[in-house]
């Protein structure tokens, strides 16, 4: 009787089992039957995207294609082509950039394309060329500006506006270009040209490096009711300095051709380019057409143009005049003889801040290190020195100076040999240890701190005012790494910590550009520096006061005045010696653009009193008279151009994408952005990788059917899916039940 009923109680489980296996399946089946069907529906058939978009398939080879709000539909990318046109006269360079914007898709298009111009360029000129007509850009203030610029843009009007986001950094945004239309923006700027060691250097920037941006700091306020956090952003307009990077293997956009006349004033010797190769047709003994051997290059590095006086010749005064109804503008360059500087006084304390950020990956890093090594081997038994190295993090290699014994040298070659280029860009912790002088009082030795780097960053301002709060009697000197230096940080820093900026872009300029350097550290500066026009010019002169001056450079001041005669004197103190030149401003040479210089010079010393804690209103007020007065770009200005004639048809979309730029030659990709980006085998077989796509906006509510989000970007999803949640959820209990079974089978069995 009681295996009768362990028999019957066994097979009641068998059944029990049974009836849970088949409940099982029916779970599963009905669990991917619902997978299926959640499938089906959150991937439905390609959508019918709205005039301009188009499909992934739709691509053709090599095309860019930008991510909308809209899923499933990609905007092609805007193409940018540039031609630069250049005039040089003696010291003074005027620039016409031709960017031709083209549209390749079949939808209306705003482009907006960020691209370098000389940190010291006067941009006065805009032009926007619709078919034959020239439609000539006007000066306005900042905001005035875009408001213009957008009602036209909302009107269907072709317009174009042209924003500085720094003084070497500009946003040119073009409105309503038609499906596979070309717009033509003209702009023009002057600048005076570089003079060091003998030479003349041009520097066209073509390539907006990426910027590495520190994050908003939170900062504990104390009130007397309490206390609250306040945030400082040290780059409040960083979404203004990004733009979509190519990745090197996906090819290069943005073509560029270049062409110089020269007219030097003085028979030339020789004409190089250090970047590019260059063509260079004489035309006499004083001038020369210069062009690129290829005739486009794409922008991904900077173009630099040297030229040197024939042996014998005697460059070293230029005066130059320009007039106005205003009143006279001088330009003088004056250079002191090489045998007016004396040779080493005193020891040095030199302080070798080293960046190795990922940015500073691949050539950059090797050049950067060569020239540090070149340094350390320079230093004299005298000399104290010490090494600092960083990129989001930081080491300082001795906890102070340390005397520069072979011992101490050879450790530090050995610490910077194996150094790597990696992480971000955290310059300011860095800074500040190298300004940092336990000795302020000591006068025995130079103390001068060497800075490499490529200056990939956005806070220019924080560092700037770290510089000339904690300068002390230390003097900075910037050495530009790489195809693509921010040189408006590298130059503006150098300024204000009273020292020089040297430029090197590759290996090959490593030996001469450190001997430069090196003969600048070397010998005393020239200080007390003055100059004094006549009283009856009445002038105002710019910079004020005049900068410290190292061997090999010139001398140059800018003056506007109301009379045209006397005499200007320059003087200034040579390791105790006094040194002093005389011009004869009747001698003056007649040249073009010397007012615009004069008015730049002004602004840039005006913005850079914000550093000495002048006050930002009277800055801002000073910078806008100045600026509008003399028609150029400011921070506080910007030049507009309207057509006024309609073009796009108001009932269709008006799309907006930047212009995506190429990475820099010689940067690293994967140390930059943190390693490859995954390209997906859809977008790899059109040769459309993921790193291409951003998101754009639309500027016009589309169709219903293809209504994009309330902030009209694409929102990154979660890591994980409800729905796939409950399916697993389920299946889970599933197996719980199963395994339920099978232990009350199990416990049955051991009773029996």
């Amino acid at each position: 009787m009681r295996r009768l009923k362990a028999s019957s109680k066994a097979h009641d489980l068998r059944v029990t089992f049974r009836s849970a296996q088949i409940f099982l399946l029916l779970l599963l089946s009905t669990i991917l039957l619902t997978a299926m069907a959640v499938r089906t529906r959150a991937q439905p058939q390609e959508p019918s995207c709205a005039q301009g978009l188009m499909r992934k398939s739709e691509a053709g080879t090599g095309t860019l294609l930008l991510r909308t709000a809209v899923p499933g539909c990609y905007l092609p990318a805007p193409r940018v082509a540039a031609d630069f046109d250049i005039d040089i006269a003696g010291p003074v360079a005027r620039t016409r950039v031709t960017q031709r914007f083209e549209n390749p898709a079949e939808g209306w298009v705003e482009g907006v394309y960020l691209f370098p111009l000389p940190e010291n360029s006067a941009v006065d000129t805009l032009k926007m060329k619709i078919g034959d007509r020239f439609i000539e850009g006007q000066i306005k203030e900042r905001q005035t500006a875009r408001r213009i610029y957008e009602a036209a843009k909302a009107e269907g009007k072709k317009a174009s506006l042209v924003e500085q986001e720094r003084p070497n950094v500009f946003t040119n945004s073009v409105a309503n270009i038609g499906p596979h239309e070309t717009i033509v923006v003209q702009i023009e700027y002057q600048e005076s040209l570089r003079y060091d060691s003998g030479r003349f250097h041009l520097r066209v920037p073509l390539v907006v490096a990426p910027r590495y941006n520190p994050v908003p700091q939170a900062t504990l306020v104390q009130y007397r009711e309490g206390s609250q956090y306040s945030v400082f952003d040290p780059v409040p307009d960083r979404e203004r300095l990004e733009a979509p990077v190519l990745r090197p293997e996906e090819g290069k956009v943005n073509p560029v051709s270049l062409e110089v006349r020269l007219e030097a004033g003085f028979p030339l010797g020789a004409i190089t380019s250090d970047s590019h190769a260059i063509s260079v047709v004489r035309n006499g003994a004083t001038g020369a057409a210069i062009a690129l051997t290829q005739g486009e290059e794409p922008a991904d590095r900077d173009f630099t143009l040297t030229f040197a006086p024939a042996p014998g010749s005697d460059p070293a005064v230029s005066l130059l005049k320009e007039t106005k109804s205003d009143g006279n503008y001088y330009l003088a360059l004056i250079v002191p003889r090489g045998t007016e500087t004396a040779a080493r006084s005193r020891p040095r304390e030199a302080v070798f801040i080293l960046d190795n950020s990922g940015s500073m990956g691949g050539e950059s890093i090797r050049q950067a290190k060569a020239s540090l090594l070149l340094a350390l081997d320079r230093l004299q038994p005298a000399d104290r020195f010490n090494v600092i190295r960083f990129d989001d993090t930081m080491t300082q290699l001795f906890r102070t100076s340390v005397d520069a014994t072979p011992e101490n040298v050879s450790y530090a070659k050995g610490f910077v040999s194996n150094i790597e280029a990696r992480g971000g860009t955290v310059m300011l912790p860095a800074l500040l240890a190298a300004l940092s002088d336990p000795t302020p009082n000591d006068r025995s030795r130079l103390r001068q701190v060497i800075f490499l780097t490529d200056g990939a960053v956005g806070n220019e301002s924080q560092l700037f005012t770290a510089i000339d709060e904690k300068l002390g009697r230390s003097r900075l000197f910037t050495v530009g790494i790489g195809s693509a230096p921010n040189s408006y940080f590298m130059s503006g820093a150098a300024r204000a910590g009273r020292g020089t900026y040297t430029y090197i872009s590759s290996a090959d300029q490593v030996q001469p550009r450190m001997a430069e350097l090196f003969a600048k550290l070397e010998r005393p500066v020239m200080t007390e520096l003055s100059a004094e026009w006549p009283d009856a010019l009445k002038g105002e002169s710019w910079p004020n006061p005049l900068p410290d001056l190292y061997a090999g450079e010139p001398v140059l001041v800018t003056l506007k005045g109301t009379d045209s005669g006397g005499v200007l004197t320059l003087s200034g103190n040579i390791a105790g010696r006094q040194w002093r030149t005389t011009l004869d401003l009747s001698q003056a040479r007649d040249a073009k653009g010397i007012e615009k210089l004069w008015a730049r010079s002004k602004i840039a010393a005006i913005d850079e009193s914000r550093v000495q804690g002048a006050d930002p209103a009277q800055i801002d007020t000073a910078i806008l008279a100045v600026a509008l007065e003399h028609h150029l770009a400011s921070r506080l200005t910007s030049l507009v151009a309207v057509d006024v004639t309609p073009s796009r048809p108001e009932n269709l979309i008006l799309s907006s994408a930047q212009v995506p730029l190429n990475l820099p030659a010689g940067w690293d990709f994967g140390k930059v952005f943190g390693g490859d980006t995954p390209v997906r085998q859809d977008h790899a077989q059109l040769n459309v990788p993921d790193s291409l796509l951003t998101t754009v906006m639309l500027t016009k509510a589309p169709p219903a059917a293809v209504q994009p989000n309330d902030a009209g970007l694409v929102l990154p999803q979660g890591g994980t899916d409800a729905r796939l949640l409950l399916i697993i959820g389920l299946i889970l209990l599933g197996l719980a039940g199963v395994l339920l079974t099978r232990e009350r089978i199990a416990r049955a069995g051991s009773r029996q």
